[in-house]
């Protein structure tokens, strides 16, 4: 069986080692195939990190393609049955790392506007797409540098679909319509170190703390919405201590973090924490990280467009999602009113062996091209051949 152009542009950026924040060209292979569709393309650099912005189009609404070119190490390469970066076509899978997450969906989203272009070259609005080298990292250097150029040159975006590997067991049964914020909190609770026998000279930090992580961990932060579960806090490590068994330690350290929805904010769970920690009369020091806000699309226009085309390309009944980690669609959606990740099946993603089955690459190519002439060219024409 003859291979499809986007089975050999994965192949092609797969074959490309690039670990994060490296993008070792995957972005210029890119530029070098939209350029001649009429693309405008930028590479903007931000500490090491590589970004592009291509737009083809000066109209609204603006369809904006997003994803990343950077992959997780691959771990100890002993345990893959092939090379990781040599992609791997064998017992109708295609292994190699990035193969789910998520070159597969960039090859796609690229091979989806050649014959878009090519079948509808006067279509409405513009296109574009938003790679960056910085989503397994940081993520400081990445999508967020792009949408703050973005915004400041005045620039507005309608529709923007993230390539995230978003399905569970067959492609196209769960779509990601938002996602959960994260708070991490470093909590240091402070006592007295002393003798373990002579526990009235001592403050056990331990022993004032436990009340308080009891009442912290019963709480109902909120009920959740119609798309998400309640919020969720979740100790992620505790420290105390200095090894010895006749000492009261001096200190205790507390690692937690909150996955939570839109029904609250950061500044809102910081002040219940707090309120909670000193109500029980701890001495403590805390600092906060918030890795990233809560996003959300309602049902809506994108939302509808991507169900439409699994369903006419799969007839695979599509699960609206808010469940996982993080990803760059908290950035975009501050500039971007609707924001839907759809991608291949994730069960192999960040894995020794990480594939995505043949069978599901040109669909995916396909349903991205549906969702293109939905939205910007009317009802979609016959299927071409791969």
């Amino acid at each position: 069986m003859k291979a499809s152009r986007t089975l050999l542009l994965t192949e092609e950026l797969i074959a490309l080692d690039s670990i994060t924040p490296q993008d070792k060209g995957c972005q210029q292979r890119l530029i070098e195939l939209l350029s001649p569709l009429g693309f405008q393309c930028e590479t903007i650099e931000s500490n090491g990190v590589t970004n592009l912005w291509a737009r083809r189009g000066t109209a609204s609404p603006v369809f904006v393609f997003a994803g990343h070119t950077d992959v997780v190490p691959s771990g100890p390469l002993e345990q893959w049955e092939s090379q990781p970066f040599t992609p791997t076509r064998r017992d109708g899978k295609l292994y190699g790392r990035g193969a789910s997450d998520m070159k597969t969906s960039i090859a796609a989203m690229v091979v989806a506007v050649e014959e878009f272009v090519e079948a509808h070259p006067g279509h409405a609005g513009s296109i574009a797409f938003l790679i960056t080298s910085d989503e397994e990292g940081p993520a400081v250097d990445g999508t967020v540098v792009v949408c703050e150029m973005l915004e400041e040159r005045g620039e507005t975006l309608d529709y923007c679909l993230v390539g995230e590997p978003t399905s569970s067991h067959v492609l196209g049964d769960t779509i990601k319509n938002g996602r959960r914020g994260s708070l991490t909190g470093c909590l240091t609770v402070k006592g007295v170190q002393g003798h373990i026998a002579y526990p009235h000279l001592a403050r056990n930090p331990i022993h004032q703390a436990a009340p308080a992580l009891a009442e912290l961990a019963l709480e109902a932060w909120d009920e959740g919405n119609e798309y998400f579960p309640p919020t969720s806090w979740q100790v992620s490590n505790i420290h105390a201590g200095t090894g010895a068994n006749n000492v009261i330690p001096g200190q205790m350290t507390v690692d937690f973090n909150f996955r939570f929805s839109t029904a609250s904010t950061a500044d809102g769970l910081e002040a219940r924490v707090h309120g909670i920690l000193d109500r029980h009369g701890l001495d403590y020091d805390l600092k906060w990280t918030l890795s990233g806000e809560p996003f959300l699309t309602p049902k809506g226009t994108l939302s509808d467009a991507v169900c439409a085309a699994i369903g006419q390309e799969l007839g695979v009944q599509t699960e609206l999602s808010t469940t996982g980690g993080t990803s760059d669609g908290r950035f975009i959606a501050r500039i971007c009113p609707q924001v839907i990740e759809f991608g291949p099946p994730n069960a192999s993603i960040h894995k020794i062996d990480e594939h995505i089955e043949l069978r599901y690459i040109d669909p995916l190519k396909n349903i991205y091209r549906r969702t293109l002439e939905t939205l910007l060219a009317g009802p979609a024409p016959a299927a071409p051949s791969n």
